[in-house]
């Protein structure tokens, strides 16, 4: 609110440690969602007129800037002057477009924000659905072809598809299609008897056309955030055997990354690669932590995910939050945090830490 805010009409794409904007950094389609999802939320929860200001600033700046209104979606990049840098297309991107304007909706009632969520929708199942096994594809050109190449030869991944997941469960929240109520019970299915592995109790995270894990590799962050968001989705499908086995699963995969991913320092490491643990805490991985250890307790009533909760948060205060310019520090290594890095980037946003306001103050009120 004080230091992002560009004086055209949009929000700076990146701002130092100290508050000073990097006026020429290019801007991100997913930073800006996100930003549009962030003060959407915190109006619908808290009230407060600023947040109002601020989430229609950016609706109206992200659906003038983003969205490619000639091939469908949204662009990944743009530059300040709004020239598109980067106009591939992501399924990513696509679901924090979704995930933000439905968000906007919901707490201002907007319809044109539900009607371009409704219509990327549309266009993310005609365009990036891939349909001999199903699921959707990692990202494509700006015409939505595809490529020759992926990250890590991965067409599919945990990430973008938990992301649909999400933006498929707020989306239904304000749009009770059919069709859509379908894709949500799709994704919720692929996640429980292909995503995860019940012999780890974590998700695999990148897989080939057919859905063959391709790496070896558990992400701690990914894992709890990922059941917690489960619950909620079969909560939002108002299916009774559907919460039981989601809560279940989010118990599993919750106490799985308590025994292995916290550190003795009190935080939840970013991951593990083969054998190899890191000594990295991403400030997401611990807010993630947080709430699905209190979706624990909830489902649960075991202090003991309240005794986790205790733990990381005393290490956030401690090690991550930035008491000389403010906001968190967005790493840490072996408990000592990344002090110059962006409080504002491509990835660097307020999305998390104002749903762990959110999630908390709903939870707990």
């Amino acid at each position: 609110m004080d230091y992002a805010v560009a004086p055209d009409g949009g929000f700076y794409g990146t701002v130092l440690r100290n508050g000073t904007p990097v006026v020429d950094a290019p801007r991100g389609g997913v930073l800006n969602a996100r930003i549009l999802w962030s003060f959407s939320a915190a109006y619908r929860t808290f009230g407060d007129e600023s947040y109002l200001k601020l989430a229609n600033k950016s609706q109206r700046y992200f659906i003038d800037t983003f969205i490619d209104k000639k091939n469908g979606g949204v662009y990944w990049l743009v530059n300040p002057d709004g020239e598109v840098v980067n106009a591939s297309k992501y399924t990513y991107a696509m679901t924090y477009a979704i995930y933000g304007l439905a968000e906007h909706y919901l707490a201002t009632g907007n319809d044109e924000s539900l009607k371009t969520a409704i219509s990327l929708y549309h266009v993310l199942e005609e365009k990036g659905r891939e349909p001999q096994y199903d699921g959707y594809v990692e990202s494509f050109t700006e015409n939505w072809e595809k490529l020759e190449q992926y990250d890590n030869n991965a067409p599919k991944t945990m990430n973008a598809h938990l992301h649909v997941l999400e933006a498929y469960t707020l989306l239904y929240q304000c749009w009770k299609d059919n069709g859509l109520k379908k894709r949500l019970e799709f994704c919720v299915d692929l996640f429980m008897n292909r995503i995860y592995d019940p012999s780890r109790k974590h998700f695999n995270l990148f897989f080939d056309n057919e859905w063959n894990s391709l790496v070896e590799m558990d992400s701690y962050g990914h894992d709890v955030e990922t059941g917690w968001l489960l619950c909620e989705a079969a909560r939002t499908l108002e299916n009774q055997d559907l919460i039981e086995q989601t809560n279940q699963l989010a118990l599993d995969v919750t106490e799985a990354c308590l025994a292995e991913g916290m550190s003795d320092k009190g935080y939840m490491i970013y991951e593990k690669k083969g054998d190899r643990k890191t000594k990295h805490a991403s400030w997401w991985g611990q807010i993630e932590t947080v709430i699905a250890c209190v979706n624990a307790w909830q489902i649960s009533g075991s202090d003991v995910y309240l005794q986790s909760v205790d733990t990381v948060w005393t290490f956030v205060k401690d090690h991550m939050v930035d008491k000389e310019y403010g906001e968190w520090y967005s790493d840490c290594f072996d408990g000592e945090p990344k002090k110059e890095a962006p409080k504002v980037s491509m990835w660097r946003c307020p999305y998390h830490t104002v749903r762990l306001g959110v999630e908390m103050y709903n939870r707990l009120k």
